[in-house]
């Protein structure tokens, strides 16, 4: 017998990894926010560069640019942000529109407007937004798709500053961020209006971080409410969108960057929040309870409707409800599926709802993302409610076309309005446009064109009082008797089609936990993955939910092509054992691939949620 330990097998070497040197950023729309430098990637060599590919209509979009700010006043003298605008409406490829956003939104780094999706398709991203990590030397170390990626972006920024600092390749300084001069005006960005009893206006200013109260004719100033600075406190607001009325006469406010409901008492002035925390609602979360103790996530309308605060909640694509009398919220709507699909409220899809109006026993939804006209009425049985669709059918299918309900097209709409005949006016925001839509008649006309990005409608007297959002100010309409007609236009949404091979195809949805975390078990799976695909016939088999976050569908050879849609989620917590109460965060996305069925074409279809190493971006 032989007492020596064996020798120990030596461990195998680390693969080295290749380096996929980042390609450069080129757009036709040119730069924003650079004081009119053309910027390349050499500019920036020495930097930590966060490259956030987005799209102003997105929801998602909107709350990476938030998760930012706090990376980039924290880092600012070794991370440069650089925004990507890759649009998915017709209107979001306008470059005026771009400058709008980019102001609208208080993005304060350097934008590429790239209308052609020319850098989208160099780093081959699938999904809005995408982030990706561009380390000092040049060379991509991280991609992430969907939000709530900031802490691991964080982490990973730190052990690049360590280690190209002991490089001597990290350059500190500033960044290349010019602010534009500021503009003047009585409102910027203005969002919803509602009549005051009194006969005034109250507009959300939602720029300026602030209500402003106008007289009746829209246009004089009779007092400011909030500091006009972002913050969450009796004095300030941020980003307010909706307003309601309340039967004691308070107004209920949409605070939707505070994730927040508020209450502005025109008696006395007083503003006091009612529900939510000031925090970001994540898949886990409760999504019912004491209104001051449950998350909200970006609120963007309000309507009293049956005894309640109905909220148009557009960050999860779901619509809630705020009982004042109980001091309660709820879910009433929606899965957080982002989608167009009628039925129960509690199984139905909508895609970041922007427009409520309460009209006798329907409450109809301004759909945005579906560019769909849509309604709550209550289920003929009386058991609970729901949703159906007046106008619109899917996320990619939108444009400008009058004439029967069932092929006509809006596109982006953010506000609805009853009108007093039980029409319905909606504010079809990317179209610029005044639409109507006649449940008694299932017809869709046009009221008036030549609005600038129309967010919001109030009926004063026999007028309509119209925001015109983009071009910061109210604009009184009268209601004609017959609409203005135009000439029709549809799209879809430009994207290459992914070709894929007849048969099986796997789907694979990438993740890996950043660095210092792990996957969180301990409450049962930590990953969640729903498939389905427009037109449903498209897949024979493996669409529905699972935990797994890897799928084999069949498609049907039938069908040529189509719109997958894919929703994934990931947990991971901070993987300290030391550490009693590790802080967790939730990946998630929802990504809809046109596909094209073709001989030849991909057998594996993988999408990146988080993780991705170096290597496996570029050119993939």
């Amino acid at each position: 017998m032989n007492d020596a330990a064996p020798a120990p097998t030596p461990a195998p070497a680390p693969r080295k990894r290749a380096r996929v040197r980042a390609p450069e950023l080129i757009g036709k729309g040119g730069w924003l926010n650079t004081g009119g430098k053309e910027l390349t990637l050499a500019d920036l060599r020495g930097k930590c560069v966060v490259v956030d590919f987005w799209t102003f209509c997105c929801i998602n979009c909107l709350h990476v640019l938030d998760e930012l700010r706090e990376l980039e006043e924290k880092h600012r003298d070794t991370v440069v942000v650089i925004g990507v605008h890759s649009p998915k409406f017709v209107h979001e490829a306008e470059h005026a529109a771009v400058v709008d956003a980019v102001e609208r939104y208080e993005v304060h780094h350097p934008v590429l407007d790239d209308p052609e999706l020319a850098t989208w398709k160099q780093y081959a991203v699938r999904a809005w937004p995408t982030l990706v990590v561009i380390d000092p030397e040049g060379y991509i170390v991280a991609q992430h798709a969907g939000e709530g990626h900031a802490h691991a972006i964080e982490r990973l920024v730190e052990e690049l500053e360590a280690e190209h600092a002991a490089k001597g390749t990290l350059r500190r300084g500033d960044g290349p961020y010019v602010a534009p001069e500021p503009v003047a005006g009585d409102l910027r960005f203005p969002g919803k209006a509602l009549v005051l009893p009194s006969g005034n206006l109250l507009v959300s200013d939602s720029t300026r971080h602030r209500l402003v109260e106008l007289a009746p004719d829209g246009e004089t100033v009779v007092r400011r409410i909030g500091s006009g600075e972002r913050g969450f406190g009796p004095d300030a607001f941020s980003e307010p969108q909706g307003l309601a009325l309340l039967p004691d006469g308070r107004v209920v406010v949409a605070d939707t960057v505070n994730h927040a409901l508020r209450t502005y008492d025109p008696a006395t002035g007083a503003v006091e929040t009612v529900a939510g925390t000031g925090r970001q609602w994540w898949q886990g979360s409760p999504s019912s309870g004491p209104a001051l103790e449950v998350d909200l996530s970006s609120p963007w309308d309000v309507a009293w409707w049956q005894d309640r605060v109905w909220i148009a909640m557009a960050g999860v694509h779901q619509l809630w409800t705020w009982d004042p009398a109980a001091g309660t919220v709820a879910v009433a709507a929606g899965t957080t599926s982002e989608g167009l699909l009628d039925g129960p409220a509690a199984e139905a899809w909508l895609a970041q709802p922007s427009g409520l109006a309460a009209a006798g026993d329907r409450l109809w939804v301004a759909d945005s993302e579906n560019s769909a006209l849509r309604y709550v009425e209550r289920a003929e049985d009386g058991d609970g409610y729901v949703l159906r669709t007046a106008v619109g059918t899917g996320l990619f299918d939108f444009g400008h076309r009058d004439g029967d309900a069932a092929q006509a097209l809006l596109q982006h709409p953010l506000g609805v309005t009853a009108l007093p005949d039980g029409s319905v006016a909606v504010c079809d925001t990317y179209n610029h446009a005044l639409r109507r839509f006649d449940p008694a008649t299932g017809q869709v006309t046009t009221l008036a064109t030549d609005l600038r990005e129309p967010s919001g409608a109030v009926l004063a007297g026999e007028d309509i009082v119209v925001v015109e959002s983009a071009r910061h100010r109210l604009t009184r309409l009268r209601l004609p008797e017959e609409a203005v007609r135009v000439e029709a236009v549809a799209h879809r949404t430009q994207r290459a089609a992914t070709e894929v091979a007849p048969g099986t195809l796997r789907l694979d949805v990438v993740f890996q936990a950043p660095s210092g975390q792990k996957l969180d078990t301990r409450y049962g799976p930590s990953t969640r993955l729903l498939v389905s695909s427009t037109p449903p016939e498209l897949l024979l088999s493996g669409e529905g939910a699972g935990t797994d976050l890897f799928r084999e569908l069949a498609l049907n050879p039938e069908v040529a092509g189509g719109v997958l849609h894919v929703s994934a989620m990931a947990a991971s917590c901070d993987d300290d054992p030391a550490n009693e109460y590790p802080a967790c965060h939730v990946h998630q996305q929802d990504w809809g691939v046109p596909l094209k069925v073709a001989e030849g074409g991909a057998a594996r279809l993988p999408l990146v949620l988080a993780g991705m190493d170096d290597g496996a971006v570029a050119g993939a």
